[in-house]
């Protein structure tokens, strides 16, 4: 998997819904298919775009499934971490036993649904523990132990992730199996800084997940990209990563002010928002034959799909 996505832009796709709340297998398929005919390395399953961690056993399954069948030859990248269902205890060693066995539980799943890589969610059930270090690190080698590439994913605390320490980040990527980390601070410069910095001597990916800066993380040493920003506009991110790796400065330039124009007009508060506001823009975009609906999605004003229309608009050059 590692050097399949090297170089490369991996969607991290989300899951269409019904008025209803179900999975809407048409359009999911109508997407699937779209999406498999995009210059891409793979795309990530069961990530925060796709709900992984809200949707039931049997939907995962099913989206996985579905993936896997429509795009034979594409690398998938499931998320694995502790479903909302799964209650988990106050003691610490009855915490750490339920986080673990449930997210090894959900890699052994994809694993069997012939996922080729996992990205695991940041054990933020872990970090207010005793000896959180030892607790995560254990976390990761249990996963790793499942046996597929393994990213780890250093993500901002506002959406639920951990600030790992350096030497928590060394640790983690001397793992056995894990092939790179995800990086994702929102807009933490600094910190995506000094982590590229910590990767710049190791062979590992490095893989950017910053929608709202993600031209300046390939200057930073980014390998690749695993956004929920080409869930949507997957060509132009394409665009963007070919022209960095070809050396066309200015079509770099061009393609980066672009995609960050189209990040401020999508990825905003609120900020969860932009699950559907990458669906309202792929149907804009001709991906779906009906509105899809993320289920999950926060109130947002009714303006807010029309200001995702007009971005696409200025991004497609219409």
């Amino acid at each position: 998997m590692k050097e399949r996505i090297r170089g490369k832009i991996v969607p991290a796709v989300p899951v269409p819904f019904d008025l209803s709340g179900k999975i809407d297998d048409e359009l999911q398929e109508q997407y699937i298919t779209w999406m498999s005919h995009q210059d891409i390395g793979g795309v990530a399953t069961w990530a925060h775009t796709g709900r992984g961690l809200k949707l039931s056993d049997d939907e995962r399954v099913s989206v996985l499934e579905a993936w896997r069948s429509g795009c034979a030859d594409m690398a998938i990248v499931c998320g694995v971490g502790v479903p909302e269902s799964v209650e988990l205890p106050r003691e610490a060693s009855g915490r750490t036993r339920v986080v673990i066995e449930a997210t090894v539980s959900m890699a052994q799943a994809a694993k069997v649904g012939g996922a080729d890589g996992l990205l695991v969610y940041p054990p933020s059930w872990l970090a207010s523990l005793p000896q959180a270090d030892e607790r995560m690190l254990e976390y990761h080698i249990a996963v790793a132990d499942v046996g597929l590439p393994m990213l780890a994913f250093f993500l901002y605390e506002a959406a639920g992730g951990v600030s790992y320490h350096p030497s928590l980040v060394e640790s983690i990527l001397n793992i056995e199996n894990v092939v790179g980390m995800k990086v994702a601070t929102l807009d933490s410069v600094v910190t995506f800084q000094d982590l590229a910095s910590q990767n710049g001597t190791r062979n590992e990916l490095l893989i950017t997940g910053e929608d709202r800066f993600l031209g300046y993380s390939f200057s930073l040493g980014a390998d690749s990209a695993l956004v929920g920003i080409a869930a949507a506009v997957t060509d132009k991110c394409v665009s963007l990563i070919e022209a960095w790796t070809s050396e066309q400065a200015q079509r770099f330039l061009h393609e980066s002010v672009a995609m960050d124009a189209f990040a401020m007009a999508t990825f905003r508060a609120p900020m969860d928002g932009y699950v559907q506001r990458m669906l309202w823009a792929a149907e804009a975009d001709g991906v779906f034959s009906r509105e899809a609906f993320d289920r999950h999605a926060p109130l947002m004003p009714t303006s807010d799909r029309d200001v995702v229309r007009k971005a696409l608009d200025r991004i497609r050059g219409r």
